[in-house]
């Protein structure tokens, strides 16, 4: 038997995919907004029309799933674009309210290109209880840092104040629980906010059914998890082509 003498790439050396294996067409910004809107929607980002996606864009402006539409639905005509203050300058539809809060987090911190916030449903039931899940599994840890707990819970972060304090809290982080109301994602490209989203939501569900049984362990050696936690820079190599084209095979029209 002949054994292989090649080497085995190294996360960082997959990810880019450069040109190599065209996984996916190449895609718009509004592509990969309505894109990861329908992936997340199928992870349990779903609580009806809420939630919000922005991209933050070159010249400034960012582009936000509309208010009206569930994100099972949207396609890449639906993306609406926003100024700085929030303020529709492209598109058919309404903005959301809260648009402040990724506002906040986009003008404090200029490295990230997408902000999440949704009321997913396993995440919401971590965020009520004001508990920060345990990792108990690979997948729980693909993101080496636990969320924030924002639990100054202060309705639906419509008004400049509550938005502010929200994104103090949140800081440096990558993703956070606003205690009783939902999760909050930040990251800086579709791909890593795709992975962190998809993590979160993978951790809250696990542990749920893990404490309900009453016999999990948590994962407390951060040797275990070193490997996993690798993917979280660049995002997982594959992952997120791998579920867009699921959801493009399933519904062309999402690009249109």
């Amino acid at each position: 038997m002949e054994i292989s003498n090649r080497r085995i790439p190294t996360l960082a050396e997959l990810a880019p995919l450069p040109g190599r294996h065209p996984l996916i067409p190449e895609l718009t910004a509004r592509q990969e907004l309505a894109l990861l809107a329908r992936t997340l929607h199928r992870e349990g980002y779903d609580d009806h029309i809420a939630g919000h996606i922005t991209i933050a864009e070159p010249d400034g402006s960012f582009l936000v799933n509309p208010w009206e539409l569930a994100w099972d639905e949207l396609t890449a005509s639906d993306i609406i674009r926003v100024d700085s203050s929030g303020r529709v300058i492209e598109g058919e539809w309404n903005v959301t309210p809260a648009i402040g809060l990724h506002l906040a987090v986009h003008r404090r911190r200029d490295d990230l290109k997408v902000v999440i916030h949704n009321h997913s449903r396993w995440g919401s039931v971590w965020s009520a209880s004001g508990r920060i899940p345990p990792v108990y599994d690979q997948t729980s840890g693909h993101v080496d840092e636990d969320p924030q707990l924002y639990d100054e819970y202060a309705g639906t972060v419509d008004g400049a104040a509550e938005a502010q304090a929200a994104a103090d809290a949140l800081g440096q982080g990558k993703w956070a629980l606003l205690k009783n109301h939902g999760v909050f994602i930040v990251a800086g490209s579709v791909r890593q906010a795709h992975l962190r989203a998809v993590t979160l939501e993978h951790r809250c569900r696990l542990a749920w059914h893990v404490e309900v049984l009453g016999e999990g362990q948590p994962i407390s050696n951060p040797d275990s998890l070193r490997v996993a936690q690798m993917s979280d820079p660049l995002g997982m190599p594959f992952l997120w082509e791998a579920m867009a084209r699921r959801e493009i095979r399933l519904d062309p029209s999402v690009l249109d």
